[in-house]
């Protein structure tokens, strides 16, 4: 029987309070927003998603993920 186990997030990305990660991967993040890895990356590449480099790697920060779907829900401007 094969188990799946959760990678722990490590120290240097929880909040300080110790609440949860800071800065999620773009895979954590797609999970959270329930789309695909590739639409993520797609989002974090256009800027429509904030992220940001650590070393080689791109976070996204937790808060960025409200964000987003806050722009999703503002009602058009009409042109």
């Amino acid at each position: 029987m094969t188990v799946l186990t959760t990678a722990e997030p490590s120290a240097d990305t929880m909040s300080t309070d110790g609440s949860g990660p800071v800065l999620l991967t773009v895979e954590e993040a797609a999970r959270r927003l329930r789309i695909g890895r590739t639409t993520c990356f797609r989002l974090v590449m256009s800027g429509e998603i904030e992220s940001v480099t650590v070393g080689r790697l791109r976070r996204i920060p937790v808060d960025a993920l409200p964000a987003y779907v806050a722009k999703l829900r503002r009602p058009a401007v009409a042109a």
